[in-house]
């Protein structure tokens, strides 16, 4: 198994990151990671201008994988997800939805006991570890890590936890593979601009596929499929989630172009992920027992 340290990290993905460490297709890694404030708040009176938008979203990595090349699809099995015992959160004024409405700025240090954020002496909120940042290297242009793209990055889709399956488009030699921006807990939307921001480590194997041609961003999760967008507009991203859904279930399970339609319109959500980063981010659901029945399994 390989580790990478948590101060070994990127602020934006690019094709031009050198690489922290080279793997084979195949190999488990463990990514120790930041929390999105790279771990500079530590106390409830350190406001979210204390730590800047600078050294926000920090992404482990990046990591090299022997064989990527581009027009490939990375596999990345999430096995494990460990975070700390306590997360913060911050508001500020003219952040996140209700930034016209928040006076000041408030931190908020929330900590985790058996499983549950302790988020005051009246609420307990069951945990559910994800990913929101994760994503390979654009092929000729640098990201800031806390913006989405096609690329990944900047998600923030609930759904990638410890069981699910990400592809990933491989844009360049290697896929320069990196991820942070752990939350302990967080709901679609994070409209306050942050979820239970906490750090921790997540433990992938990584697989290079030939051949594929998914609407990536995809996510494999033990109940659904999905696909995810991210556009200027929350229409425009629901509007891509859904026709790259679409052409998956043209493309890959064969069902004729209206019937598929038809057929998300019964059993397709279309869900937010997030609508606080400089793109939104929304994603088309299926059931997994629906490819299931057309005998199609993803890679």
């Amino acid at each position: 198994m390989e580790y990478i340290s948590r101060e070994l990290s990127v602020l934006t993905m690019s094709p031009t990151n050198k690489p922290v460490k080279i793997v084979e297709s195949g190999s488990t890694v463990v990514f120790q990671t930041l929390d999105c404030f790279s771990n500079q708040i530590q106390n409830e009176d350190q406001p979210f201008s204390s730590v800047g938008w600078d050294k926000i979203n920090p992404a482990t990595g990046p990591l090299y994988i022997n064989g990527a090349e581009p027009g490939d699809t990375l596999k990345v099995k999430i096995i494990d997800i460990k975070i700390d015992n306590k997360g913060v959160m911050t508001t500020a004024p003219n952040l996140g939805v209700l930034g016209d409405i928040v006076t000041g700025e408030t931190t908020k240090i929330i900590s985790i006991k058996d499983d549950k954020a302790i988020f005051n002496e009246k609420i307990q909120i069951p945990i559910k570890p994800m990913i929101g940042v994760i994503g390979t290297a654009p092929k000729d242009e640098d990201i800031p890590t806390g913006t989405p793209g096609s690329h990944g990055g900047n998600m923030d889709c609930k759904k990638i936890v410890k069981g699910s399956t990400l592809y990933l488009p491989i844009n360049v030699s290697g896929g320069l593979l990196s991820m942070g921006d752990l939350h302990a807990v967080m709901a679609d939307g994070e409209i306050v601009i942050c979820g239970l921001e906490i750090p921790g480590e997540v433990t992938v194997r990584v697989d290079v596929l030939k051949g594929e041609e998914l609407p990536l961003p995809m996510l494999d999760s033990e109940e659904s499929i999905m696909t995810i967008a991210s556009e200027k507009t929350l229409d425009e991203a629901a509007k891509t989630a859904t026709v790259n859904m679409h052409r998956f279930l043209v493309n890959e399970l064969g069902i004729d172009i209206d019937e598929a339609g038809m057929l998300l319109s019964l059993v397709g959500d279309l869900r937010i992920c997030q609508v606080v980063d400089p793109l939104m981010t929304a994603r088309m659901e299926i059931p997994k027992w629906i490819v299931e029945k057309y005998d199609y399994k993803l890679k």
